[in-house]
């Protein structure tokens, strides 16, 4: 909406009025002498209708008419404490250090890459609480993200057509889908992020979804088996929170919000930092996604964002995996165009984004409002570009398929993948001090290794799972090449921590174990040795319930594998 349609002055953006003031730390509405001063742009005249604002038909209820622009319902909006009124002399705060103002604007610039809101609390909270839309995440998220704790955010983009401008895309009756999907984890102390992506059309099982129906009242909708992923929104009347629950169902993580983006988004925040920049090794002219552009480097915004992010055919193997990998550089130079010192110390952009945000995005009801977004925001600006990593979740074609359409996760890759993610292990190098081993407990894996062949373990299962020791054997005498393994039975049950004792002179085969099983140095018994069923000497190997299956991490292991594909944020990947 212009500057006309909100009630200011002719041909003045608003955005351009707003002014530093060095000694609050807040930005200042500065009008002309005649148009006098405000401390905050007044209510947003807003066009929708919310649910309990539909008309009323003859028989007196109400139509529940919703506006377009909106993908998803919204239900009632929480609204923040009413600021002074303008026109009255603002209360000058403290004046604040120049490093915890940047740490404000650089923790609410590095929300907006996933929502666009955080900053825009501090300036005037109430005029975008207004703008905010929210649904209820019917109890299938954490409760709220809280700054003790690891962090996972599940973003959705839905490739439901409404919205202005959008009708040309084509699919203009379709409810909806789960069309882009990623899960943002950032680790418990904020050094390192995993950005996930699902693919749309991964098979995959949805569970049973309680649900908020929009006339409020209360429903389970029945889950699918075997069908694709995107699914998980729109049909069938599922809201985000039945995406949450199938999010959770695949990775063993319990999303703390979710975010849900339309096209708009896309075109409106790409144009609010002024454009972004991308890379392609080829020219692409793809009729469907509507992007025209040379090889080499450009500066998109707008409708060429969209379209961007859309393209398929023309790049990769021209599905959706590769569409994935532009969505993904396109999100990792958004990134660092927020980051960087022409956003963060332009009011203009700032103010552009917050309205943008606010405007595009459906959140769930938990974090519907400005000032709880801005926590959220301020807890992501500690971490560093740098260490954010995107990947996607390892797949193979289906296999029930003679013409692959779908994929199934790759179950082995894919596990150890949400094994890392949980267990806070960042994707990129991360130098961080050792905090739960002592540095003696550490040493413990340091030093030369055997070859696989030559380690003799014996292995005993105590997790309480069935057929754990068995399928270890199988993994390690088939996958790791160690021949030399024996599986002799069951230890107690109830052991929680899964064990390694050796003995001095077995020190080189213990480490490979270790390395091989994803084990910490607390895990490992310096001590005796046993014999095997040949009588020869054997390091001894007992699972504990911390046992998730074979090939998977116990511990975690210190650094992700080689072989997962990644794109780190802070580097220019061009597209192929």
């Amino acid at each position: 909406m212009d500057a006309q349609g909100r009630g200011r002055a002719e041909n003045i953006d608003p955005a351009d009025q707003w002014v530093l003031n060095p000694d609050t730390g807040d930005y200042e509405l500065r009008l002309s002498p005649s148009a006098g001063q405000s401390a905050v742009p007044g209510p947003r005249r807003s066009t929708r209708s919310s649910p309990r604002q539909g008309t009323r038909g003859r028989d007196g209820r109400r139509d529940g008419h919703r506006d377009e622009q909106r993908d998803v319902p919204p239900q009632r909006r929480r609204r923040a404490p009413q600021p002074e009124a303008a026109g009255g002399r603002r209360k000058q705060k403290p004046k604040k250090s120049k490093g915890k103002k940047a740490l404000m604007w650089t923790g609410g610039s590095l929300a907006l890459v996933l929502v666009a809101v955080g900053v825009g609390g501090y300036v005037y909270y109430q005029h975008l609480n207004d703008n905010i839309t929210s649904i209820d995440d019917d109890g299938a998220g954490t409760g709220g993200f809280s700054k003790d704790r690891a962090i996972n955010i599940l973003v959705m983009g839905t490739d439901k057509r409404s919205g202005k401008g959008n009708e040309k895309y084509g699919d203009k009756g379709s409810l909806g889908h789960a069309d882009t999907t990623i899960l943002l984890h950032v680790s418990k102390d904020r050094t390192n992020a995993t950005a996930l992506s699902i693919p749309r059309d991964m098979i995959t099982d949805i569970p049973d979804c309680p649900t908020t129906m929009k006339d409020g009242s209360k429903k389970t909708i029945a889950g699918s088996q075997g069908v694709r992923f995107n699914e998980s929104l729109g049909q069938n009347e599922r809201t985000p929170s039945c995406t949450m629950r199938t999010v959770t169902k695949l990775t063993g993580i319990v999303p703390d919000h979710f975010m849900v983006a339309d096209f708009n988004a896309v075109k409106t925040l790409s144009s609010a930092v002024g454009g972004v920049d991308v890379c392609l090794a080829k020219d692409i002219d793809d009729p469907d996604s509507h992007l025209n552009l040379p090889k080499g480097k450009h500066t998109i915004e707008g409708e060429d964002a969209l379209a961007f992010v859309r393209t398929r055919h023309s790049v990769g193997t021209g599905g959706d995996l590769s569409r994935i990998e532009l969505q993904q550089q396109f999100l990792s130079s958004l990134m660092r165009k927020l980051k960087s010192n022409d956003t963060l110390t332009s009011p203009s952009k700032m103010i552009k984004l917050a309205e943008a945000g606010t405007d595009a995005l459906t959140v769930d009801s938990k974090i519907a409002d400005i000032m709880k977004l801005r926590d959220l925001g301020m807890e992501l600006g500690k971490l560093d570009v740098k260490n954010l990593s995107f990947t996607t979740v390892p797949v193979v074609d289906n296999p029930a398929e003679k013409v692959h359409t779908t994929v199934v996760p790759n179950e082995g890759k894919a596990e150890q993948l949400f094994s890392l993610m949980r267990a806070d292990t960042s994707l990129t190098e991360v130098k961080k001090k050792e905090k739960k081993e002592k540095s003696a407990i550490a040493a413990r894996l340091k030093g030369s290794k055997s070859d696989s062949s030559e380690v003799r373990v014996n292995i005993y299962n105590g997790s309480g799972k069935t057929g754990a020791a068995q399928t270890t054997l199988t993994y390690l005498q088939n996958t790791e090449g160690m021949s030399k393994a024996s599986q002799l039975g069951n230890a107690p049950s109830d052991l929680k921590k899964t064990t390694l004792e050796y003995a001095p002179d077995q020190a080189d085969q213990a480490r490979r174990l270790a390395d091989v099983m994803g084990l910490s140095g607390s895990a490992m018994k310096p001590g005796k040795s046993e014999k095997n069923s040949q009588g020869l000497p054997a390091i001894k190997l007992t699972l504990g319930s911390d046992f998730k299956g074979a090939g998977v991490p116990i511990s975690g292991s210190s650094k992700a594998p080689k072989d997962i594909d990644k794109v780190e944020a802070d580097k220019t990947v061009c597209a192929k």
